[in-house]
Formats: C-alpha cells, sequence, structure tokens
C-alpha cells in the first residue's frame, strides 16, 4: 500500500466531484458529527439544513472541520480534511445574493435536500424560511491517497 498527501489542486478536485462530507463541530468541549450534503465552489461547501442541534452549535462556535472521503477500486481511497468557518445565509436583505448563489449550486442536484429533510420551497413574500443555508469557508485543506503498490 503506498500512501501519498494529496495536492491543493487534488485536494479540491475531491470536493468538486464529491457531495457528501462529515462535519464535525463542536460545543462546550464536547465533538459532535454528522453527514451532510454539500456543493463546493471557490472556496467554500455550501449547504443547507433544518434548525437543530449542529446550527446550534455553530452558531455557538463557527470552527468547524469536514472529511470527504472517496473509495476507489479494491483498497484504494482519497480522503480531505476540511477546516473552515461556519457563515450561515440568512433569508434576509443582505444576503439574497449568496443564498441565491447556494440554493442554485445545491440544486444543481436532484436530491440536494437530502439529508437536511424537507425540500424547502420559496416562501410568500410576508413569511420567513425556517430552512437553514450556510457555507463553510474554507481556511485549510489537506488529503491523502491510498493506493495499492505495484508487484515487481
Amino acid at each position: 500500500m503506498l500512501i501519498r498527501t494529496l495536492s491543493a489542486l487534488e485536494c479540491t478536485k475531491v470536493l468538486t466531484a464529491n457531495r457528501l462530507a462529515a462535519l464535525a463541530c463542536s460545543r462546550d468541549a464536547q465533538p459532535y458529527v454528522v453527514p451532510i450534503y454539500y456543493a463546493y465552489a471557490e472556496n467554500h461547501l455550501y449547504a443547507f439544513s433544518m434548525p437543530g442541534k449542529k446550527i446550534e452549535w455553530m452558531r455557538s462556535n463557527p470552527k468547524v472541520s469536514l472529511q470527504v472521503n472517496e473509495r476507489g477500486e479494491e483498497r484504494d481511497w482519497r480522503s480531505v480534511i476540511v477546516d473552515g468557518l461556519y457563515e450561515e445565509l440568512p433569508d434576509r436583505t443582505g444576503y439574497k445574493e449568496e443564498r441565491g448563489h447556494a440554493w442554485a449550486m445545491l440544486s444543481r442536484h436532484f436530491d440536494w435536500w437530502e439529508p437536511g429533510a424537507l425540500k424547502p420551497v420559496t416562501p410568500a413574500l410576508s413569511h420567513h424560511s425556517p430552512h437553514v443555508f450556510f457555507r463553510i469557508v474554507v481556511k485549510e485543506l489537506s488529503g491523502r491517497e491510498a493506493t495499492e503498490s505495484a508487484v515487481t
């Protein structure tokens, strides 16, 4: 087995090619890990959720990590770790453009709203949407790859 470090470009390609990540956040020295679907663009991972534990925790501590894994043939794999900052994209003036961008990035995939539950609909103008769109600003990323070594 040969294990090597991925370049920044290779890490970015893994993030772009995948949609499922394990999101880690923490509060009061307690870690919490949950799967999320995301879309990667321009040094941001865009995601969606209903209000709940992960949103509460990220609001109180915006430092997060994500892990994205790719399985290859046999025992081959790639893994990328992202350290970043949570930024909520609320449904109000000042965030409309970024929230729209998040929606556009995520909705390229037919099941983009899973596992966030309850597919969002465009709310009436007088109502507030309970759905939480957010992005993770990538501060650092690293990755590794394992491949079966050639037998000589």
